[in-house]
């Protein structure tokens, strides 16, 4: 088998997508399969790496620190001289012209989707109504053009399944999974006795909703309980998040170089704040449980499907009921609920992943049970 991995707008902060490609890449690779990923870039250039040769294209930059490939036929050169048997797309949103070319080649097509459209847009543009209109006609190109659509939770499925039913366009649900040993707890970290430790992790922008994270952390240290609550990530909106703390005690790292070092801060929490509702998975979340650090999430989107009783808790995407989630949450004994974290994030290896990502490609389906 030979796969290409197509990666279009990924940029320095997009660290869950690029997560997820060296971890499939790596299992792909160690499955024996021919491993080809194809990456924008400032000029065109391939490096040979252990986990295959790696295709850069030239591309823009189309701001964020992203770089877009707009010219989808010099990418069609690369494939051909790859030959590859299938082809797994990780933005759904640009290089449909690919995707068209395979068909006619007789390569399948996976689609990879990484977000819920409606809900992403919205947040960032505030216009629901508008977006689902725009939406639906993109989602229907979409579920047109490939021979299979991955989803990671029920949450993303929802918006594409009855699209994809009316074309027949399979659409298979496959969750990420977790470097177990990488985000693991880490017993006897740094304390502050009586102080509850909350720590959000994530890019700063507004579809992320990092705000929400902080204003629950306010919310919480205007009703007297002591709290502190660290933010790890860099982005855009990093100004409005200050202005929003304003004399809470938050405090804002920006980017933590090094998984382990950034595993370690996240097992220093008593809860990790996950709040986005728009979320489609949540990789964040899985980490946080790894690490033995229980999670607060919204009550909807792809990361609710995480969090149990066991592990977590939820409530509707608003500052002061996911400050009565944390503290219901810290009521319960603390090895109990950091026992049952791990536990949780066990369930969601990245072998299993890599699995069920290669039946897709070989064109066999999902073979795997998984996790609820």
């Amino acid at each position: 088998m030979r796969i290409a991995q197509l990666a279009n707008f990924v940029g320095a902060s997009s660290g869950g997508m690029r997560t997820a490609l060296a971890e499939l890449g790596g299992g792909y690779v160690d499955a024996g399969v021919e491993r080809l990923l194809v990456v924008p870039g400032p000029v065109d250039a391939v490096v040979e790496t252990e986990l295959g040769p790696v295709a850069q294209v030239r591309a823009p930059r189309v701001g964020g620190g992203y770089r877009l490939i707009v010219e989808p036929w010099r990418l069609v050169d690369v494939l051909e001289r790859f030959a590859p048997t299938s082809i797994e797309w990780n933005d759904k949103l640009t290089l449909l012209p690919v995707a068209w070319w395979a068909r006619r080649a007789g390569v399948r097509t996976v689609c990879l989707s990484h977000e819920q459209l409606t809900d992403m847009f919205t947040m960032r543009s505030g216009k629901p109504a508008t977006s689902r209109v725009s939406i639906a006609l993109v989602n229907r190109l979409v579920v047109r053009s490939f021979d299979t659509l991955v989803v990671t939770s029920r949450y993303a499925q929802e918006e594409f399944q009855r699209l994809a039913d009316a074309v027949d366009c399979p659409v298979e649900r496959v969750p990420l999974g977790v470097d177990l040993d990488t985000f693991r707890p880490h017993p006897g970290g740094e304390s502050e006795p009586g102080v509850l430790r909350l720590a959000h992790v994530g890019r700063l922008s507004r579809e992320k909703s990092p705000h929400l994270a902080v204003a629950t952390a306010v919310e919480l240290h205007r009703r007297g309980v002591p709290v502190r609550l660290d933010v790890y990530g860099e982005g855009p909106h990093l100004g409005e998040l200050e202005e929003i703390a304003r004399d809470a005690p938050v405090r804002f790292h920006g980017y933590v170089d090094g998984r382990v070092e950034l595993g370690r801060r996240i097992a220093a929490a008593d809860i990790s704040l996950s709040v986005c509702p728009g979320e489609t998975f949540g990789l964040a979340v899985l980490e946080a449980l790894a690490c033995g650090t229980p999670v607060v999430t919204a009550d909807r989107g792809g990361a609710r499907e995480l969090v149990d009783r066991r592990c977590g808790a939820w409530a509707a995407p608003d500052p002061r009921a996911l400050a009565d989630a944390v503290l219901r949450l810290a009521a319960r004994p603390e090895a109990a609920r950091r026992t049952a974290a791990r536990a949780r994030a066990e369930e969601f290896p990245w072998s299993r992943t890599v699995e069920s990502m290669l039946a897709i490609h070989a064109g066999d389906g999902v073979r795997l049970t998984q996790p609820a």
